[in-house]
């Protein structure tokens, strides 16, 4: 389904804090959250906070034809009977990344998140990426994708790697078609292990700006391929 970008007004990114904090209240309508995307800013919050809008300096990249697969992950990708799918479990994998995780106090990801990326989800902008075993659901990834450019936010692993094994297929598929970069936000040893790197806000607002401006019409991705297929 297609919708006319609507364009909502955001402080100037370098109005944001050291920390990255740029912006506070507002709303989680569909179109709101796109046009932050199309700038360089995501909302992050928990459930008893406003909403906070972020856009972090530097800002953490991955190339999705340069990640960084290593053997051990190789090895399980080939011999754990992983399949990757696309947008088969959207609700079902932002529930899994919703749920705390151990020894967290709680989770960013609230109902009004979900439902407004299940929102997105509908009209063709928000993606998962799921692996299974044995017909199980056992880890998965999901975010925003925009132009030629696919926003990262969150993941989850109910088995070793099969969080990283989705990750790998989204670059896999990624690269076939041409996308520029993963945004993963912010930085983590986890992406750091996967090949992510930090660069600066200005250069990934270029970067951003180009991706966008390539035309995509928003679409649902059917994809299924078995683990042994993306190496």
């Amino acid at each position: 389904m297609s919708h006319s970008p609507i364009d909502y007004d955001f402080p100037p990114l370098d109005a944001a804090s050291p920390e990255g904090l740029l912006a506070i209240g507002g709303d989680l309508c569909p179109d709101r959250i796109l046009s932050a995307y199309r700038k360089g800013i995501f909302p992050w919050f928990s459930g008893n906070q406003p909403i906070l809008w972020w856009s972090p300096d530097p800002r953490a990249v991955l190339l999705p034809s340069k990640i960084r697969i290593s053997r051990s992950l190789k090895k399980n990708i080939r011999n754990r009977g992983f399949r990757i799918t696309t947008d088969q479990a959207f609700v079902d994998v932002v529930k899994e990344c919703a749920k705390d995780r151990e020894q967290q106090k709680g989770t960013w990801i609230t109902k009004e998140m979900r439902d407004a990326y299940t929102a997105l989800h509908s009209w063709g902008h928000a993606h998962s990426v799921e692996t299974w075993q044995n017909g199980e659901l056992v880890g998965g990834l999901y975010g925003i994708s925009i132009g030629k450019a696919f926003f990262g936010e969150s993941m989850f692993a109910r088995v070793t790697d099969s969080s990283k094994t989705a990750l790998v297929g989204l670059s896999t598929l990624l690269t076939n078609r041409g996308y520029h970069f993963i945004d993963c936000q912010v930085r983590s040893s986890h992406l750091d292990s996967l090949g992510a790197k930090c660069i600066p806000r200005n250069q990934f607002s270029k970067m951003l700006e180009k991706a966008i401006l390539v035309p995509v019409a928003p679409h649902h991705w059917t994809h299924s391929k078995a683990g042994s297929e993306l190496l």
